[in-house]
């Protein structure tokens, strides 16, 4: 099975700020793992939604709008795709990754990762 886990994104990943080098290089020791484990696809980090564009339906017409975006707990700053045996091992996998982050920032860390399944693809 296939999933999405996607971590939200923070006021200072809207501002384009660089990410903490503890935090990557715990993410990336994680990432090591995961893969090596068989269950890392892919995972990638997010320009700031200043850097991107909403395209629209509606009305039958086609609009598209430059970020920023206002609502950064709506915003998305990173992804994995995992290939796992079930919904609860996506979860876990999300576990450990904000784990990861509590471990090098501190109790006073908040963040938040969505999981879904992936349905099809292109393969």
């Amino acid at each position: 099975m296939r999933f999405i886990s996607m971590i939200r994104a923070t006021k200072e990943s809207e501002m384009g700020a660089p990410p903490n080098p503890a935090v990557m290089a715990a993410v990336g020791k994680l990432a090591q793992e995961a893969k090596g484990e068989g269950v890392l696809v892919d995972m990638g980090g997010l320009a700031p939604s200043a850097m991107g564009a909403r395209v629209r339906a509606s009305g039958g017409a086609i609009s598209a709008v430059d970020g920023p975006f206002a609502e950064t707990k709506e915003l998305i700053a990173g992804y994995s795709i995992l290939e796992v045996g079930s919904r609860e091992e996506a979860i876990e996998q999300a576990r450990r990754l904000l784990q990861a982050h509590l471990d090098v920032l501190g109790p006073a860390y908040e963040g938040e990762c969505e999981v879904r399944q992936i349905f099809g693809g292109m393969e």
